[in-house]
């Protein structure tokens, strides 16, 4: 009877798929219901977090920077314990064919999982779709592929082999295609150097370290990310040291990446920063011209593949993004991921003024040399009056459009609110800055010649001015 009780409440506190669901469509709206998050697959539900799966890495990297927040918030108010949301890649979905993840871990009492085997779950899982295949190589990411690839090829022995290089360059990518190529041949270990702190700290705490030891020590590959994160933290130093020298002593392969070189390490011990100069020390280089066109392109397919043809990223559109969007390869699909979000929600393409107001934090246009001065500027010239026409109380038609346009554009292009920007007008009350900027809206939806000016207009003023043409 007293088991039955138990089976009783566990149903009970069990959560409700469906009902989540209905509040997701609630609070987000249907458009973007329907267009994400009706693709998440609910899998398993644990003591304290719940697995839930997508299709696409795409997909999942679009709900989880934008929604996954949220959607645990939701959860949590039909079941509090739960303090985390897994959301993983399951490719057998796309046609329909639902295929449960094989979770090793689980057993019949999940609440006796040792933190270890908890762990393995939760940080050492080696993502399918970061493989050597998928990977695109370019000047200034050749040598370090080819490395990876020897080593996952066992012709080379870098041991060990660091990768350095700034953020969003692929060095993951190649740590996990490492792993996805070795873990058939023996045990992988992919952790950050973040959770590798992590687990030291709570085998500490616990009174575990001989398992945290053994079991770290026991790899045959050692893949370690964002090594950097270790700086001052001298007794995990200290675990890492002979961790490091433990492994070499097997005979493990060890690989590890950070944001900069070795010796430029700060706060990390002399005795560690002299091991990784002991092996092969390779550099990812920011993207050229050339790479980056070959990603936009690769990735402009696969959404077309994925969308059915539905996604239009114009020739234009992808050759702008290979030259503007130059800092790193996760901000250039980034700002592609945007530009499909864009066209999608709207049905339409943009063209490169919109694109231009879309990603303006990712290009190269400051925003404090965007002023209402230059706005101004420009759109007396444009429409050929003087700057003390347009501020003047006159209200003649030929002055009132103009006038209107340069409010409009101001409160698109800059942070001003709408009493500055009546400042900036002649003193003008803010009611007449939201009448201007209505009245422009209003008329852009049937007036042709208006938009391809105001097009004109943001182009001169985004664009050209970088290039102190004005």
């Amino acid at each position: 009877m007293e088991n039955k009780n138990i089976l009783k409440s566990e149903q009970i506190v069990k959560i409700s798929w469906e009902k989540i669901q209905s509040d997701m469509k609630d609070k987000f709206g249907k458009d973007i219901f329907d267009s994400w998050l009706r693709k998440i697959s609910f899998e398993e539900e644990f003591n304290n977090y719940v697995l839930m799966t997508v299709t696409t890495r795409f997909i999942r990297d679009w709900i989880t920077s934008r929604y996954l927040d949220q959607i645990l918030s939701i959860v949590k108010s039909y079941k509090s314990e739960i303090n985390r949301i897994e959301l993983s890649v399951n490719e057998e979905q796309k046609n329909g064919e639902v295929k449960k993840i094989d979770h090793k871990l689980k057993d019949n009492s999940l609440n006796n999982v040792s933190f270890i085997k908890d762990y393995t779950f939760q940080y050492n899982r080696i993502d399918p779709n970061k493989n050597f295949e998928s990977f695109i190589t370019g000047s200034s990411n050749k040598l370090a592929f080819e490395a990876s690839k020897k080593i996952a090829d066992k012709t080379s022995n870098y041991n060990p082999l660091y990768i350095y290089g700034g953020v969003g360059m692929g060095k993951t990518h190649l740590l996990n295609a490492i792993g996805l190529k070795l873990k058939e041949e023996g045990k992988v270990m992919f952790i950050s150097a973040e959770r590798f702190m992590y687990q030291f700290v709570k085998s500490i705490k616990s009174n575990d370290m001989v398992k945290f030891k053994d079991y770290f020590r026991n790899s045959d590959v050692f893949l370690i990310d964002d090594i950097q994160f270790m700086n001052g933290k001298e007794a995990m130093q200290e675990e890492f040291f002979h961790t490091f020298n433990a492994l070499l002593d097997k005979g493990s392969q060890i690989i590890i990446s950070g944001d900069r070189p070795p010796n430029k390490l700060s706060r990390i011990q002399e005795r560690i920063k002299s091991r990784f100069s002991g092996g092969l020390v390779i550099d990812i280089q920011q993207p050229d011209y050339d790479l980056r066109y070959k990603i936009i392109k690769s990735k402009t397919d696969e959404l077309r593949n994925f969308y059915s043809n539905q996604v239009d990223i114009s020739e234009e559109i992808q050759l702008f993004l290979s030259k503007e969007i130059k800092n790193s390869i996760r901000e250039l699909v980034g700002a592609l991921n945007r530009i499909v979000s864009f066209s999608r929600i709207y049905n339409k393409r943009p063209n490169i003024s919109e694109i231009k107001i879309i990603l303006k934090d990712l290009l190269n246009y400051s925003e404090n040399k965007v002023t209402v001065e230059l706005i101004q500027s420009l759109v007396c010239k444009f429409f050929k009056i003087s700057k003390t026409e347009m501020l003047s109380s006159r209200r003649s038609r030929y002055l009132v459009r103009p006038r209107q346009t340069a409010i409009y554009l101001t409160k698109l292009l800059t942070t001003k609110s709408l009493p500055e920007i009546g400042r900036d007008f002649s003193n003008r009350d803010h009611t007449t800055v939201i009448h201007s900027i209505k009245t422009i809206e209003k008329l852009k939806k049937n007036d042709n010649e208006l938009c391809n000016s105001i097009d004109t207009l943001k182009n001169q003023i985004l664009y050209n001015n970088q290039n102190n043409e004005i």
